[in-house]
């Protein structure tokens, strides 16, 4: 999937320039008059026949951090959506229905959830999710890229009670050298990250060894183990929801999934 990001985050409705913010033609731009906004939309572009495209009111941030393109854009629609190398991750509107979907099963299933490590999750919404929970008493978000969850931290106010938790320790590093490193055990270690890109900061966090190998030791005795696993529909379901499915079967695990619509 090639997203707006890498191609060009802003679309206008006649065309783009070289960095990817269009500008309106001139003869446009004078009937518009300099007063007026132009008007700006989001692409992701999901196969050569098909694009997703958004309505924005304003860009708040964009930029390359050291692992990743990044942008936070005010949609017109969907509210303020996080963008990741041109793919849209969440928006304030609906990223509920994910994020709820993505924590809640496996800490109903579980029997006594106290302590809850987050791959990823930037924005703090899955550890929001988390610690709607009485029972757990720690949860840890290791991210590796700063950037992301800092203007995450400054613009999605839904999540200033998360981040401000005492129950939240918030890392910054990769999530398997943090396992790694780390001699707690969990009862509960939730996958919340971009989709395993070859060359991405993810792409190590969905491999056989990494869930034989740091997954599964760090789990508690009947502890969960959930990710996310890329769009699942007719037409995407190949790009990694199918091989990070059948990824998980061969590790011995009692492997289920759930499609989210």
């Amino acid at each position: 999937m090639v997203g707006a990001v890498q191609e060009g985050i802003v679309r206008e409705m006649n065309g783009f320039d070289t960095n990817g913010y269009d500008k309106a033609a001139a003869a446009k731009q004078q009937q518009k008059g300099d007063h007026e906004e132009i008007n700006k939309w989001f692409e992701e572009e999901i196969n050569d026949d098909l694009k997703f495209c958004f309505a924005l009111n304003s860009i708040l941030h964009q930029g390359t951090s050291k692992f990743q393109e990044i942008a936070l854009v005010d949609t017109k629609h969907f509210g303020k959506a996080l963008i990741i190398d041109g793919k849209m991750q969440s928006s304030e509107v609906d990223e509920f229905i994910y994020h709820e979907s993505l924590i809640h099963p496996p800490l109903l299933f579980h029997h006594n959830p106290k302590t809850v490590f987050i791959m990823g999750g930037g924005e703090g919404s899955a550890a929001r999710e988390a610690l709607r929970h009485r029972t757990v008493e720690s949860v840890v978000m290791c991210d590796i890229d700063e950037e992301v969850v800092g203007f995450c931290r400054a613009y999605l106010s839904v999540n200033r009670d998360a981040f401000a938790s005492d129950k939240l320790c918030l890392v910054i590093n990769d999530a398997r050298a943090e396992l790694e490193k780390s001699r707690e055990k969990f009862d509960v270690i939730v996958g919340d990250l971009a989709d395993p890109v070859e060359g991405g900061p993810c792409y190590q966090l969905y491999t056989k060894s990494f869930y034989e190998l740091v997954v599964k030791p760090k789990l508690h005795d009947r502890g969960i183990f959930v990710t996310q696993a890329g769009p699942a529909g007719v037409l995407t379901h190949k790009e990694v929801f199918s091989s990070i499915y059948n990824t998980l079967r061969c590790q011995s695990l009692h492997c289920s999934c759930a499609i989210v619509c």
